[in-house]
């Protein structure tokens, strides 16, 4: 049984090999276990709240009060007696009208979710970004990483070479101690390269919630990308949730305006209480008795010292920021765009022009060999030739990483770098259902959805 056992686990071991990570995987990984994209979620439905304490003005508010009363009585006539006396009651209190507060407020919640839930897709979109970066950027190393172990291997034997000239009397001690010098320049930029990729690989595990695993060359992104320019601004100002919350919150801001505005106007509020009185016949005569009672109340406010016209003004005043935020949110998205284009034209361009620097660069670096066989160069100048092989590869690697995020940071600006826009296979979350299961509750106090 045992060694059936060890079968079947090896068998499952070599049908299902642990898969490498692509950069959707590490974007989808981010949606699901990113702590601070839960936190913002946990906000959100918060802010969900907001809508159902608002609508509390709508509903009737009720009370109940008991009250009791022992009272002992003793004087030189009368030996000593206990009375007591109690008192129960219910009290319902309806507001009928209060010059639309309650409904505006209503209206100024519910344009604060929406604006949230659109914070909520920015910070999602964030999220996306920092984790394609993220792995951009471990793609961009470990190519680094490599390009200095093969930099490391070759002067290894460049030196290995100079010595064997040395002792043949070819070559000299000034050769062997350049070749002896950057091998040793090498060790050190090897450990960079190998210390920066840990950091990268820790960045990671911050972001996306797991360590890499297998990390492969990564493309600029294909989903969604616009053809030109003024498609990508268009769709920008159109789709980007920054741009779109803060619309929300002119909205929710105006419906502040008029519920300051409704402090001004007459309120009517209509009160029912019913009453029980028990006690003996020190209290009320020995007789038990019920009271109830009906109250309308018409409330006209004339002058509140003052503070009512203030609170109009304020938040017509924040109305009207909020609004130039808007333009200002509209200028920056359009930055943004127009940055990421022409940062994703520069990529291509410098790929384009890497690729020819590292060709030229290896036709050097072999002529320069041959040439030094023949006694035309130095080891020095191999060893220049074969650093602008190095500079030429690593800023190719460079070039890489800065199309992938300049294409994925172009689509995040547009709004489109969303699970859904980019097709990843991962549940999206959708605030919509915990707002639709609080909005109209009444009684409950634990949250419909906890994490």
């Amino acid at each position: 049984m045992n060694l059936l056992r060890t079968t079947a686990i090896l068998a499952l071991a070599l049908v299902s090999p642990a898969s490498a990570d692509t950069i959707a995987d590490a974007m989808a990984k981010a949606y699901v276990n990113n702590p601070d994209l839960n936190a913002a979620r946990a906000g959100l439905r918060a802010v969900d709240e907001s809508v159902t304490i608002a609508k509390a003005g709508y509903r009737p508010q009720v009370s109940a009060v008991a009250t009791g009363t022992q009272t002992r009585f003793e004087s030189e006539l009368q030996r000593r007696r206990d009375f007591h006396q109690g008192t129960a009651g219910l009290t319902i209190t309806q507001q009928i009208f209060d010059g639309f507060q309650t409904l505006n407020e209503i209206r100024a919640s519910e344009s604060t979710v929406l604006s949230n839930r659109e914070s909520l897709k920015a910070n999602e979109i964030s999220i996306l970004l920092s984790a394609a970066e993220a792995y951009a950027n471990i793609v961009r190393d470990q190519q680094v990483v490599g390009i200095r172990r093969q930099n490391l291997a070759f002067l290894k034997e460049q030196l290995k070479a100079a010595n064997a000239r040395l002792t043949v009397g070819e070559g000299t001690r000034t050769d062997v101690s350049q070749a002896e010098a950057e091998l040793a320049s090498a060790k050190a930029l090897l450990a960079t390269a190998v210390s920066q990729l840990k950091q990268s690989e820790a960045v990671y595990v911050q972001i996306v919630g797991g360590a890499p695993r297998d990390i492969k060359a990564a493309s600029p992104a294909k989903i969604g990308m616009p053809r030109t320019l003024d498609q990508a601004v268009a769709a920008g100002l159109r789709d980007n949730p920054q741009i779109i919350a803060a619309e929300y919150a002119v909205d929710a801001a105006g419906y502040r305006v008029k519920q300051a505005e409704g402090s001004m106007l007459p309120g009517v509020t209509i009160q029912g209480s019913v009453s029980r009185n028990t006690g003996d016949a020190f209290s009320n005569g020995g007789i038990d008795s019920t009271s109830g009672s009906i109250t309308a109340r018409l409330q006209v406010p004339i002058y509140q010292g003052g503070a009512e016209y203030g609170q109009v003004r304020q938040a017509k005043e924040r109305a009207g920021q909020q609004r130039i935020v808007v333009d200002s949110v509209r200028l920056d998205v359009q930055k943004t765009v127009v940055s990421a284009y022409a940062q994703l034209d520069a990529a291509r361009a410098s790929i384009t022009a890497n690729k020819e620097q590292i060709r030229a660069a290896n036709q050097a670096l072999a002529g320069v060999i041959e040439e030094r066989k023949v006694g035309q160069r130095t080891t020095l100048d191999v060893l220049d030739a074969q650093q602008s092989v190095l500079v030429a590869r690593e800023s190719l690697a460079a070039s890489h990483r800065n199309a992938v995020v300049a294409s994925y940071s172009l689509l995040a600006s547009m709004g489109i770098l969303t699970v859904r826009g980019q097709k990843l296979e991962v549940a999206e979350y959708r605030p919509e259902e915990h707002y639709e299961a609080v909005k109209n509750k009444w009684f409950g106090l634990s949250p419909v959805e906890g994490r």
